[in-house]
């Protein structure tokens, strides 16, 4: 993430009569069939303040926090900072990454769970003071390293699936919460809040309900002890639907009215990450192998009868050690449509599976889908490819730089944000808006910032 702030600006195509999404992909990927078929990212910045105004209709009492590893693209940072959110860091990089975007320190949170000694130096160096803490060891490191913070104390939430292996319990059970509290008090730090840990894309809006209500137990022994209780995060969690919105809000904003009235002055604040970028960014790769496979894998010893529907297995150009890495967590990849032009409705589908290139058992993309017969060079678009896809490769199985990112926005939502005052000059410093164009041999105009 180093040099983001020496960058100039990066560029944003504008697109104006008629052009859409689809044409700007298949632009680059008519460019990428010439030369190297590399997989590419497009990302609409337009989604991402469409969401935020869903997010001001439906939870207007509640100010976001964006998750910044999540997707810490430049452009991302950029527009969210001009709606006016602010943001959760987990670590040295990415509060560096967000401060060289001029946020001011009060609008950043340092949320990482075991925290280096020199990254809480860092923080207290630059002013950060909100931090996140929920046991002692780490009460006694801040209390060290940063005796001006501002501790938002966390605490653990019921799991919204108990049967889901991967919903892990973090934070300060409510029994604890008092000696974690005492023990603040006797340091000499301040606790200024509450912090709930929901699990992701949560569904189950009665876990928002008892962390609100959790949270008004921890708030009470905080004053009772001494602390001046005044900010209270009601977590993550948010997939990115408006349905959702509506039943969190529902289910929770009158159990925050009756605990936290406005008279309280106490802030609530949310911590949305898939919610802004998870449809902004679509990521196109392309087939690089093919292979035909047995549908019973107990029967990989006899060859497919000319009468037996086959099934494929593909490799992609990426995987899940590269931008699918939220597969490893696992976030279930959707299947992702075939590009081609003129395809028929009536074509045969079969039997799939995508793996992606670094010939691992663990890269398998999507264990089975339904798509028509491919071939090698063939492209794929994997839609709402924008969460936990574009940090570094956890691993090196290819020469290939990580995806490049064309960022666009269309001219009408580019003048909605010039009408709400998002695009002065401040605000939106990077942004160098270019038109896009379609010629002839479909080239295009000056578009492309690899992020």
């Amino acid at each position: 993430m180093k040099g983001i702030a020496d960058e100039p600006q990066y560029s944003v195509g504008l697109l104006e009569g008629g052009m859409a999404l689809c044409d700007v992909i298949d632009n680059h990927i008519y460019e990428q069939t010439l030369s190297e078929k590399n997989a590419f990212f497009v990302a609409d910045l337009g989604v991402i303040m469409r969401q935020h105004v869903r997010w001001r209709t439906h939870m207007s009492q509640i100010r976001p926090y964006y998750a910044v590893r999540c997707n810490s693209s430049p452009a991302v940072i950029e527009v969210l900072a001009a709606l006016g959110t602010g943001f959760i860091c987990t670590n040295k990089s990415e509060l560096e990454l967000v401060q060289s975007h001029g946020i001011p320190s009060e609008d950043i949170i340092y949320s990482g769970v075991c925290k280096q000694v020199s990254q809480i130096k860092y923080a207290a160096k630059n002013g950060i003071d909100l931090l996140v803490c929920d046991n002692e060891a780490e009460l006694r490191k801040i209390s060290r390293c940063h005796p001006n913070a501002k501790l938002l104390l966390q605490v653990s939430t019921e799991a919204s699936n108990p049967d889901d292996d991967m919903s892990m319990t973090f934070g300060c059970s409510l029994k604890d919460c008092r000696h974690l509290l005492e023990s603040a008090k006797e340091l000499g730090v301040q606790v200024v809040g509450v912090r709930s840990h929901i699990s992701t894309s949560c569904d189950d809006d009665q876990v928002y309900v008892h962390a609100v209500s959790d949270a008004r137990c921890v708030f009470d022994m905080g004053e009772e002890i001494g602390f001046n209780m005044k900010i209270l995060d009601i977590g993550g969690g948010f997939s990115g639907s408006e349905a959702q919105l509506e039943l969190i809000n529902t289910a929770v904003m009158s159990m925050v009215d009756l605990y936290f009235p406005p008279s309280s002055g106490v802030s609530i604040i949310a911590e949305p990450g898939n919610f802004f970028v998870s449809s902004a960014f679509t990521l196109a790769v392309n087939v690089i192998s093919k292979e035909v496979v047995a549908r019973d894998p107990q029967d990989q010893e006899h060859d497919l009868s000319p009468n037996e529907e086959p099934a494929f297995q593909y490799t992609m150009n990426e995987g899940v050690y590269g931008s699918f890495a939220s597969k490893l967590s696992e976030t279930l990849i959707s299947a992702p449509t075939v590009h081609k032009q003129n395809t028929s409705l009536d074509v045969p589908v079969f039997s799939s599976s995508l793996w992606g290139p670094s010939g691992d058992d663990l890269d398998q993309v999507v264990e089975h889908c339904l798509l028509p017969e491919l071939n090698i060079g063939d492209w794929l678009m994997f839609t709402h490819a924008g969460s936990y896809s574009l940090g570094q490769p956890l691993c090196s199985s290819t020469d290939s730089p990580p995806p490049p990112v064309y960022y666009v926005i269309s001219s009408r939502d580019w003048f909605e944000m010039q009408d709400t005052g998002v695009t002065n000059e401040a605000t939106l410093k990077n942004f160098s808006l270019v038109p896009y164009f379609l010629n002839s041999c479909q080239t295009e105009a000056a578009l492309s910032v690899p992020a």
